[in-house]
């Protein structure tokens, strides 16, 4: 049986909670930056919503295809290596963003940015989960998820006091840096014991040959949908939606995405609290659903006229009821062998942030060109919301489970 540990601020939590703040600075800072650098670019007040989306699009592919690729790398090769390759790949890509001069060229570098930015967060939580014990699990989660979270605000403040190609150098050179943080912890004992098997590992395709085991994949990828409908459409183009809505002040996006980061590296850790006083995820995820339901009616219905000051604090809120991403990908790491734990762990949240590219924005632009820019926005939430709600419904509770064994 491989040694586990009790602690919630063990090395591996700490490191890891180090890498996703860096990862998570790098994959907001186009959001927070896309007006100053797009206007930099020379691009029109409508192209800096057009173009703005379709750098966001490529970013997310790029997350999407990366997801696939580290997450059966590290099933093959060990969560470490993702680690260490991911890292490389999107410090170097994000300090090749500082040189942009083109919408193209930010398209394709930000398109291999995401490539990088995919392994972080899927490797650190398996490596976590396998290393702590099954009774801290959910805590030591969520404290990688909420501590790291906290590097959208440090892209905000940054991007405040520095030129934006600057704030792309710095990310850059923040992930050069945390290389060195990386050789201090080791590899998880269950991938060293799944090694010696002869089983299949890091295979994606065992995603889709048992129906059981598709069905999970697929329902905690839609349990994740709100938040990036959240952050993505409501969050990021809450100027947009607050001229529609009759807020003479404008809007800082950056600003927006700041305030609802702060809320949820603080609902990310809430929720790991709440997962343990609930003895279940799933409660916990419902509970967090309902707060999220709550401030997107608030969103949409308490906003006409009034400040930008608002805005922000319903954003915040917006923020802290889609805090429970710990969760939820803990619960894809839950929900599968070691043999392909990494693979799961690591698609999941970059599926659902490559849905932002293939089913979130187009669904918002479908309707909003049938409708209008809000409408489409609130009847994209409601069609998300369900979706996700049936998920929860359909997932397993995997509070406690232990996770030594393999799938196959």
């Amino acid at each position: 049986m491989p040694k586990t540990q009790n602690s919630v601020f063990s090395v591996a939590v700490i490191v890891a909670a180090l890498g996703y703040f860096v990862d998570i600075y790098d994959l907001l800072l186009f959001g927070i930056i896309r007006i100053e650098s797009l206007k930099d670019l020379g691009l029109s007040e409508a192209q800096l919503l057009t173009d703005g989306e379709t750098i966001l699009q490529w970013q997310m592919w790029g997350l999407l295809l990366g997801g696939i690729i580290w997450g059966v790398m590290g099933d093959k090769k060990g969560r470490i290596s993702v680690l260490f390759g991911s890292i490389i790949l999107y410090s170097l890509g994000n300090i090749a963003n500082g040189f942009v001069q083109t919408v193209d060229q930010y398209k394709w570098i930000r398109f291999i940015a995401g490539l990088g930015l995919a392994g972080e967060l899927g490797a650190g939580i398996t490596l976590v989960s396998e290393l702590t014990s099954k009774e801290k699990r959910g805590i030591a989660t969520s404290m990688v998820a909420g501590l790291g979270l906290t590097g959208a605000v440090a892209a905000f403040f940054i991007k405040e006091n520095f030129h934006w190609r600057t704030c792309y150098f710095i990310g850059g050179g923040l992930g050069l840096m945390l290389l060195i943080l990386r050789i201090s912890v080791f590899e998880s004992g269950m991938f060293h014991e799944v090694k010696k098997l002869n089983v299949k590992r890091g295979s994606l395709l065992m995603f889709f040959t048992n129906a059981e085991r598709f069905k999970k994949y697929l329902v905690a990828i839609l349990i994740g949908l709100p938040t990036w409908y959240v952050i993505g459409i409501l969050v990021t183009f809450s100027s947009e939606f607050g001229k529609q809505m009759g807020i003479k002040e404008a809007i800082d996006p950056g600003k927006a995405i700041m305030f609802a980061y702060v809320a949820i590296s603080i609902g990310d850790i809430a929720v790991g609290f709440v997962s343990q006083w609930l003895k279940s995820r799933k409660k916990a995820l419902y509970v967090f659903y309902c707060i999220t339901a709550v401030f997107m009616l608030l969103y949409f219905t308490i906003q006409w006229n009034r400040t930008a000051a608002q805005m922000y604090w319903i954003c915040a809120g917006l923020g802290f009821g889609t805090g429970f991403w710990a969760i939820f990908v803990t619960m894809g790491a839950e929900q599968f062998g070691t043999n392909i734990r990494a693979t799961a762990a690591t698609t999941i949240p970059n599926m659902i942030r490559g849905m932002l590219a293939i089913f979130i924005i187009p669904l918002f632009q479908g309707l909003r060109d049938v409708t209008d820019f809000y409408t489409g926005g609130w009847i994209s939430g409601i069609i998300i919301m369900g979706i996700g709600t049936a998920a929860i419904i359909l997932t397993k509770e995997t509070f406690g489970k232990d996770l030594n064994y393999v799938e196959e």
